[in-house]
C-alpha cells in the first residue's frame, strides 16, 4: 500500500505534466529509490524494514497521465510485493491553483488472499497548500473482516510544501483515515497520520528525512530516510 507516500508520486506527476515542452507533446520517465521504511498513510508496509521502489510514468501535454509503481512489502503473510497502476488528469487553472484527479489500483499479485483494491482520488493545490480526498471504489473479498464492508474507506489530507531554497524543501502532512476497512485493520473506527519531511535535491537525486507518526494505539514515531532519482526515457 505508497512513498513518502503515494501523494509524493502524484504530486511529482502533476509537476512533470505541467512542465512538458510544447514540441514533445508527451513525456515518458522513470524513477527508482530506496527507503529505510515504506510507510503508507503512516503505517509500515515492510515490518519497519527497508524497501526498494520504482516506477514508470507517461504524461501528455493535455494533462492526461498513466503510470505504474512497485515496491517490496512484508505483511507477515507471504505477500512480497506491491504493483500499482494509475491514470488521471491534471491541469493548471491559473492564479496558483491546480487540480489532479484519477484512479489508483493497489495490486498484490502473490498474496494468498484477495487483498487488492482501487480508489478514486482528487486533489486541489493552491500555492503551498494541497487538499485531497481518496476513497475505495472496489476491493477484494479479503480486504476487510467478515461482516465489514471491503469498500468502506475514506482518506482526507492536507499538505503544506514550503521551499526553503532552490534545492531544499519542507513538507508538512496530515491525513484522516476512516471506514470499515480501518476498523478491520486496526480495531479503531478512524485514525490520523502526520509527518514532517525535509527533502534536498542534488545532481544525483533527492535525499529525504522524515519524521512520521499516527494516533493509533501503541504506535511510535518513525524516522525514515529515503533516496530517489528520476530519469527521462
Amino acid at each position: 500500500m505508497n512513498h513518502l507516500t503515494r501523494h509524493t508520486i502524484l504530486a511529482s506527476l502533476s509537476a512533470a505534466m505541467l512542465s512538458v515542452s510544447q514540441p514533445s507533446q508527451a513525456d515518458v520517465s522513470g524513477n527508482l529509490g530506496i527507503t529505510s521504511n515504506y510507510l503508507w498513510r503512516g503505517v509500515s508496509q515492510t515490518q519497519d524494514k527497508a524497501a526498494v521502489q520504482g516506477g514508470l510514468d507517461y504524461s501528455h501535454q493535455s494533462g492526461f497521465y498513466v503510470g505504474s509503481w512497485a515496491s517490496n512489502v512484508d505483511f507477515n503473510d507471504g505477500t512480497s510485493y506491491e504493483l500499482d497502476l494509475y491514470a488521471g488528469f491534471s491541469t493548471d487553472l491559473g492564479q496558483g491553483i491546480s487540480i489532479d484527479a484519477g484512479y489508483l489500483y493497489y495490486g498484490y499479485p502473490d498474496a494468498d488472499g484477495s487483498i487488492s483494491f482501487g480508489e478514486l482520488y482528487g486533489v486541489i493545490t493552491w500555492r503551498w497548500l494541497t487538499l485531497g480526498y481518496a476513497g475505495f471504489i472496489h476491493a477484494g473479498d479479503d480486504v476487510a473482516a467478515t461482516g465489514l464492508d471491503d469498500k468502506d474507506y475514506r482518506y482526507l489530507t492536507a499538505d503544506i510544501d514550503i521551499p526553503l531554497s532552490d534545492t531544499l524543501s519542507l513538507a508538512l502532512h496530515y491525513g484522516h483515515n476512516s471506514g470499515d476497512v480501518i476498523q478491520s485493520w486496526f480495531g479503531e473506527q478512524n485514525y490520523s497520520d502526520y509527518h514532517l519531511a525535509l527533502t534536498a535535491a542534488t545532481k544525483m537525486g533527492d535525499v529525504s528525512f522524515m519524521l512520521a507518526d499516527t494516533n493509533l494505539s501503541g504506535d511510535d514515531t518513525k524516522v525514515v530516510l529515503g533516496y530517489s532519482f528520476s530519469f527521462d526515457l
